[in-house]
């Protein structure tokens, strides 16, 4: 499902999917004809890797939207949240950036479905306790612009890492 599949959304629901669907595009379009090990390369001196980011990005567009049906309880900070965020950054042995792309196209699809059925995006949930949050609480409308922000902060670095691979651009 693509926002142009939900035709009935308009407004600022309408415009926010749009910017993100977007980013997603261009950061997707970064990988574009990678192999799995190209993908799983770590070529600066960062230790992210392109099928790393993707799997990344929709790990935490999963758990926001997540967030903003269940609320705090959907951010448990466990040993094993905290393994799994770790791992949100790495290709795993048997992944393939033809499985990690088809996940993050699921997730999209959830986020597109979810938004459209909020009743309105002002739908907040209290933040649980950490030092990286400065707010108490978050709306629907302030989690997909930090969803928003993620996705183009990460795709500027995928970009990076794409480059540096095998000189390709994603825009220019």
């Amino acid at each position: 499902m693509t926002t142009t599949e939900i035709p009935t959304l308009t407004g600022e629901k309408a415009d926010l999917l749009a910017t993100l669907a977007q980013h997603r595009f261009l950061f997707r379009h970064t990988v574009q004809g990678l192999t799995d090990e190209q993908a799983a390369l770590t070529p600066t001196a960062s230790e992210l890797c392109l099928g790393g980011l993707i799997k990344h990005v929709a790990y935490g567009e999963r758990n926001w939207i997540t967030f903003v049906l269940e609320g705090t309880s959907a951010m448990e900070f466990t040993e094993e949240a905290f393994a799994e965020h770790a791992n949100s950054f790495r290709m795993l042995p048997g992944e393939t950036l033809e499985g990690l792309l088809a996940e993050y196209e699921r997730i999209a699809e959830r986020t597109e479905a979810v938004v459209a059925a909020l009743p309105s995006l002002d739908l907040s949930h209290p933040l649980p306790e950490a030092p990286w949050f400065t707010e108490e609480a978050w709306s629907a409308r302030r989690v997909l612009t930090h969803v928003i922000a993620e996705t183009a902060q990460h795709a500027g670095h995928a970009d990076i890492l794409r480059e540096t691979i095998d000189g390709q651009k994603t825009m220019g």
